[in-house]
């Protein structure tokens, strides 16, 4: 077989399909947190923090404005606000997928264990018959032929 069609098979797995579904879906969920976050939770710890802007910058050095001799030095940023909002999307994303997967996996439990119930409520099929049985049943059959 060739590359292309070593990669069409790959692609055409199952599990490739679902992988790729799950990673536009997360991604699309992603967005949905991160807005959750930056409009929503944000504004709320800013509340609790007095206004204050958590999610912002902190100066560490400030800019120099050009002079004759020298050029303008731009100002050193931490940038820790994306940072706080990355980890808070994180937790947020963490969480959900955990719900999804422990909820799949309550039902897959449940699911194993109805059928299990259903196996064991069947009635065991009758033994086989032993050879003494099946050769007492042959005479029973011929000597009914016989009278008839």
């Amino acid at each position: 077989m060739g590359f292309f069609a070593d990669f069409k098979k790959f692609i055409s797995r199952g599990n490739v399909i679902d992988m790729a579904v799950g990673v536009v879906v997360g991604g699309a969920f992603s967005k949905i947190v991160t807005t959750f976050v930056s409009s929503i939770i944000t504004p709320c710890i800013s509340m609790l923090t007095g206004g204050g802007k958590v999610a912002g910058q902190v100066i560490l050095k400030e800019a120099v404005p050009a002079t004759e001799t020298a050029a303008e030095i731009p100002a050193i940023i931490l940038d820790y606000g994306a940072l706080i909002q990355a980890i808070i999307d994180f937790i947020i994303i963490a969480f959900c997928i955990f719900i999804v997967v422990r909820v799949i996996t309550k039902m897959r439990e449940k699911a194993e264990s109805l059928k299990k119930k259903e196996e064991e409520q069947k009635p065991a099929a009758p033994p086989e018959p032993s050879a003494e049985e099946k050769l007492l049943t042959e005479i029973r059959d011929l000597l009914k032929e016989n009278k008839q």
